[in-house]
């Protein structure tokens, strides 16, 4: 057994962007990572038994797990100045339902099954749905567990606090600063914390007074304009990148109903993923995994890796929608302004189909000038995860020609711009 001061030891070291990468810092990096996995095993526990809880319940629900991102943690260690022992979130469990008084109620449906089984000892609750968090306006149920000596956060969230959740992080992405961690232009957090506070007034079924809507107008545009004049712009749009989970599901055909770990590799300098893996739900084989593809993609070249478990790979679209285009609970928002994304303006392909005409348009892939399917998916787009199904979606457009090979069709050449 690795002791606290060890451990804390690691986290204060890694977390020290200046200390020089050395022997010591090898060692230490070897301990952060096995403190990590030790989450895995209580946490997946813990999702199974929920899950098994909320289909003997019944309603609608979506559940996911994660184990919290190294960088991430990294950060969080700084910015409250906090030991890594004293986290309580690096496994974590979200719990989506349709609305607010469904949090209530399946609050107090697991509280009364965790009393009657003790099978995770509740360490603390904090509601943060009435007033929201005063740093950034977030709301949610966070209930702290105990399972089996590791603690871990379980979110119970309704849709509208969901999708306002998943609206900070995609704006964040193509503003380039994390909002929910205080950093940019404080009037752009501001006009999340006025989003949220009308969001609730939709929630609780109270009518939002003109003057809130006014003020939420104004703050929407001058943090629009504070977005639109940063460096990453327009880098990526709202469209619901659903072909990604098409294929994952063919994947998960094979192990229909069991629980797996699913690792993803996100590109936010486009919006696409560059990859996905189904990885052993044993936790030194998930874990490993994990830590390899950290290694080969590193946040600082703007991509994220995250593992997230589930037993139907459908439910990531709805618990980590702001990978996909965040549309899911728009219905939620009858007639409240949407969020700052930009969703209006959402393209009519996915990225990888863009991505696909891009390439094709710039390597004049006209008419008679054709390319073998092999050739272009292998050399030329090889980092779109989704090409089979993306380009499947251009044939249905009638862009792409022929079988194989293929090429764009010339008469198309003014779709083709506008599509890109």
């Amino acid at each position: 057994m690795t002791s606290k001061t060890k451990i804390d030891k690691a986290g204060r070291y890694l977390s020290d962007s200046n200390r020089d990468y050395d022997e010591e810092m090898l060692e230490l990096e070897g301990v952060f990572d096995e403190y990590r996995k030790k989450h895995l095993d209580p946490l997946t526990k813990l999702t199974l038994e929920l899950q098994g809880w909320l289909q003997e319940r019944g309603g609608d629900y979506y559940i996911a797990q994660r184990l919290k991102r190294k960088p991430q943690i990294l950060r969080k260690l700084n910015r409250f100045s906090v030991r890594l022992t004293q986290l309580q979130d690096i496994g974590g469990c979200r719990i989506i339902v349709d609305d607010n008084n469904d949090v209530n109620k399946l609050f107090d449906f697991i509280s009364g099954k965790l009393n009657d089984s003790n099978f995770a000892k509740v360490a603390r609750v904090t509601d943060y749905r009435e007033a929201g968090r005063d740093d950034t306006g977030y709301r949610a149920l966070h209930i702290i567990l105990e399972v089996s000596g590791k603690m871990l956060e379980l979110q119970i969230r309704s849709k509208i606090q969901h999708y306002w959740s998943e609206s900070i992080e995609r704006t964040s992405v193509i503003y380039g600063f994390r909002l929910k961690e205080k950093e940019g232009d404080p009037l752009v957090i501001d006009y999340f914390k006025e989003f949220s506070n009308c969001l609730h007034e939709v929630e609780v079924s109270r009518q939002i007074p003109t003057k809130m809507e006014l003020t939420l107008q104004e703050k929407r545009e001058m943090a629009e304009a504070i977005i639109n004049s940063a460096s990453r712009k327009g880098q990526i749009s709202g469209f619901i990148n659903e072909n990604v989970i098409l294929s994952m599901s063919q994947m998960e055909k094979s192990k229909a109903g069991h629980f797996n770990n699913w690792i993803l590799v996100f590109d936010w300098t486009d919006g696409n993923f560059v990859t996905w893996e189904m990885v052993s739900r044993d936790s030194d084989a998930a874990t490993e995994a994990y830590l390899r593809y950290e290694s080969e993609f590193p946040e600082d070249e703007n991509k994220e890796v995250v593992m997230i478990g589930t037993s139907n790979v459908s439910n990531i679209q709805h618990t980590h929608s702001h990978y996909f285009g965040i549309d899911h609970h728009n219905t939620a928002l009858e007639g409240m302004e949407k969020s700052i994304i930009g969703l209006s303006k959402r393209s009519k392909v996915d990225v990888g189909a863009r991505r696909i005409l891009m390439t094709m348009k710039n390597r004049t892939f006209w008419g008679p000038k054709k390319v073998m399917v092999a050739t272009l998916k292998n050399h030329f787009c090889g980092n779109i995860a989704s090409f089979d199904y993306s380009l499947d979606e251009l044939r249905a457009l009638d862009v792409v020609i022929g079988t194989d090979p293929i090429s764009l069709d010339v008469r198309k050449r003014t779709v083709i711009d506008d599509l890109i």
